[in-house]
């Protein structure tokens, strides 16, 4: 079952990317919507009453707006406001309620608008990097951002995840001794070496074919950036887990857990990857 779960998810996610576009941005609504449910639903767990709909339908506005900013068809400016305007309308939701919201309950909402709808809007801005590099005057050099596709560097950076969640666990199973963190006794640092090798032959391997320039020494950073990412959010969530004495965040994927235990490496990644190429076009 978790076999023809993974491969049904990874098909998904295959086939998403593809198409990119609208359907892309979909996609990681849909997703992040049931990841949101269930971090919400890990908070009640611990007593803690988040703002559920009003931070779920901000987070949803928020990815489809990014959407909308990066093709030209919304101002940044107004994309930009969506984020401070949305933790306004949460309070303002929370201080309206008959029982009035703990310090707790507002961090939580925030919290996951920020965790679930800021972060991964940058999904959307790494598969639409093409329009975006367009509306930039960006310097002439060999790591120019035109060098990079959307499409590629997307396919690329959910590949190395991959390739890290396997490296570290058949690596961690096999030889781990060492536990990496009490937050998660089962990783090892045997198993974060794994994983990272694992991202950086992957890495390499998918920038050589994409003919990057230096595609080595890129495949070898990208791979180090990706799988120490993709550890920081499984932390992370393992870490909201342990709070909330539960073992998985849902049961959604059989075999797999919830939703968010799907995604957790893939939250944090996007933004760093995005903002690391922009640097690397202008040093």
């Amino acid at each position: 079952m978790r076999f023809k779960s993974g491969l049904l998810i990874g098909i998904f996610g295959l086939l998403v990317v593809s198409l990119g576009g609208f359907y892309f941005a979909i996609a990681i609504t849909a997703l992040t919507s049931f990841a949101l449910l269930e971090l919400f639903r890990m908070a009640e767990f611990t007593g803690i009453k988040p703002a559920t709909k009003t931070t779920l339908f901000s987070c949803a506005i928020l990815i489809i707006a990014t959407y909308f900013e990066v093709n030209g068809m919304l101002q940044r400016e107004i994309s930009n406001a969506i984020l401070p305007i949305s933790s306004i309308v949460i309070c303002t939701w929370l201080l309206l309620q008959p029982k009035p919201g703990k310090i707790s309950d507002i961090a939580t909402s925030i919290f996951g608008l920020f965790y679930l709808g800021f972060l991964p809007s940058y999904w959307i801005r790494l598969r639409e990097l093409d329009l975006i590099v367009n509306g930039f005057n960006h310097s002439e050099n060999v790591l120019a951002l035109s060098s990079f596709s959307g499409f590629n560097i997307t396919l690329i950076t959910c590949f190395v995840i991959v390739s890290s969640d396997i490296g570290s666990y058949f690596i961690g199973r096999n030889y781990g001794k060492r536990s990496l963190s009490p937050i998660s006794p089962g990783k090892t640092y045997e198993g974060l070496i794994g994983g990272i090798i694992s991202s950086i032959l992957t890495g390499v391997i998918f920038a050589s074919l994409f003919k990057w320039n230096y595609s080595i020494l890129i495949g070898i950073v990208f791979g180090i950036i990706v799988s120490l990412m993709a550890l920081v959010g499984d932390l992370i969530e393992s870490m909201m887990k342990r709070d909330a004495n539960l073992k998985d965040s849902g049961n959604l994927l059989p075999g797999h857990g919830g939703m968010l235990d799907r995604i957790d490496s893939y939250i944090f990644t996007p933004s760093l990857i995005y903002y690391s190429l922009f640097i690397m076009d202008f040093l």
